[in-house]
């Protein structure tokens, strides 16, 4: 079965050696759910923890549904959604040719190369569908493994932007910036 045929309503479907990536759909729900309420993830995405279906709902709707360029991470060997990954307008550029990384994943994979895989590969469709000149990520000064993510990638340190970020639970947060130039 070729991936036109797992996902035949999706354009924008990418293939890895252990993942999908496709776009969010309707049944992601419970599976959103299940990876959102974890405390770690909204820590280090700088969301609050899903405390209902209902919610995840809503931000499934409200946000991946309706983002170009944002791919549910499917694990092959379990048709698990097990996290995010996207190529989204920066809010910090005006640069059409610019995106910002966007990604989580569940706790239960963190460590595993997953996401080092996932981001390969979205960054590829960066460069040779989008034909984008600079694609950027923001991370938060103590998430050691973003930052670790993102020099295997060879994304630069560009600097620390004080105080950019007031989070759901009110604390304002610092964003760690980076950049890989095409």
């Amino acid at each position: 079965m070729n991936e036109k045929d797992h996902y035949p309503h999706f354009e924008a479907t990418l293939e890895t050696e252990c993942l999908w990536l496709r776009p969010f759909q309707e049944s992601d729900d419970a599976e959103l759910f299940r990876c959102c309420q974890n405390p770690h993830l909204g820590d280090n995405a700088g969301w609050k923890p899903h405390e209902t279906l209902e919610e995840s709902r809503t931000v499934l709707h409200d946000f991946f549904m309706k983002q170009e360029d944002t791919w549910a991470i499917v694990l092959k060997s379990t048709n698990l959604l097990i996290g995010s990954i996207g190529l989204i307008a920066d809010p910090k550029r005006e640069n059409a040719q610019a995106r910002m990384l966007g990604y989580w994943l569940d706790e239960a994979y963190w460590g595993k190369g997953l996401m080092n895989e996932a981001a390969k590969s979205v960054l590829n469709y960066g460069l040779e569908t989008l034909k984008l000149s600079l694609i950027t990520a923001h991370c938060y000064p103590n998430n050691q493994r973003s930052k670790a993510l993102l020099r295997r990638n060879n994304f630069l340190y560009e600097g620390t932007l004080h105080e950019a970020e007031i989070c759901y639970n009110g604390q304002i947060l610092d964003h760690d910036c980076y950049y890989l130039k095409f």
